[in-house]
């Protein structure tokens, strides 16, 4: 087969090897350079070697990009999405700074949030689900779902669209893309009990065809999300339920953390705001001043 250029979308990633989906064909992937900056989900210029080996030449313009950043380094999770499945569950432990951190990174990158509530067959996730209701009032849809049982819920959720499923590890993410999938057979592993943590077992986003209109990415499990890539500024704009109060502090540079006046400190003592909403603006603030 001599040369040949094409368009594919890139359905699953390894470090700096991509798999490419090109006219039903896949191929194993290398990038132009070292450039490794590509994504599950990216749609790509390809330059085909052989039956199986293709050369990244470049991406075409994104229509989105879910991605987190600390301190080190930047990690892309997934593009082209339109919707984000935040997995989440009363076992093992939850964490309220996870789900948070995403859905201001979904809201940053104009994607929408779903939260998916797993498990809901255990005694524990009634209690949970009481939690998970201020978020629903905020407005984030709440599936509520056991991915062994029944996944009906979130069919009309995942129509027409292309989902990335994010979670901490132990929530089922793997679980529920087999029950939706079964011959995607993702890899599952049982809750460490001893750890309260689940074990990893996607180590990269794949992304798999629900039908000719949707698909779905499953990603590895995340312990924390880094939004060093967001400006301090912008921040309340990724609260929805502080947007009304931009422009209604006394000054017009408020950090809404010491300053006097603050009509989002105001909000929240007046029990409108969550309190855990009210410190994580504030300690993000101050991380990226």
């Amino acid at each position: 087969m001599t040369d040949a250029h094409q368009t594919g979308q890139i359905i699953r990633n390894h470090g700096r090897r991509f798999v490419v989906e090109a006219d039903g064909q896949e191929y194993d992937c290398t990038t132009r350079g070292k450039r490794v900056d590509y994504a599950c989900g990216d749609r790509v210029r390809l330059l085909v070697q052989n039956r199986e080996q293709a050369v990244i030449e470049s991406a075409e313009p994104r229509r989105s990009l879910l991605y987190r950043q600390d301190d080190w380094r930047t990690k892309l999770i997934a593009a082209n999405v339109t919707r984000i499945l935040f997995v989440t569950a009363a076992v093992p432990t939850p964490s309220e700074e996870l789900l948070n951190r995403c859905l201001i990174a979904a809201e940053a990158a104009d994607i929408e949030p779903v939260i998916v509530a797993n498990k809901a067959d255990l005694a524990e996730s009634s209690g949970y689900l009481a939690k998970l209701a201020p978020y629903q009032a905020l407005g984030y849809p709440l599936v509520t779902l056991s991915a062994k049982l029944d996944t009906a819920a979130l069919l009309p959720w995942l129509a027409g669209q292309t989902s990335v499923m994010v979670g901490q590890s132990g929530m089922g993410k793997s679980t529920l893309t087999n029950a939706l999938l079964p011959h995607a057979r993702a890899r599952t592993a049982e809750i460490s009990a001893a750890l309260d943590s689940g074990r990893h077992t996607t180590t990269h986003a794949t992304l798999y065809h629900l039908d000719a209109q949707s698909d779905l990415i499953d990603s590895p499990g995340l312990q924390e999300f880094g939004l060093r890539h967001l400006q301090a500024t912008d921040l309340i704009h990724y609260f929805p339920e502080m947007r009304p109060l931009i422009g209604q502090c006394r000054f017009h540079n408020c950090t809404h953390r010491a300053e006097p006046g603050c009509a989002v400190k105001q909000a929240a003592q007046d029990g409108l705001i969550m309190p855990f909403r009210l410190n994580l603006l504030q300690r993000l603030t101050s991380e990226l001043i």
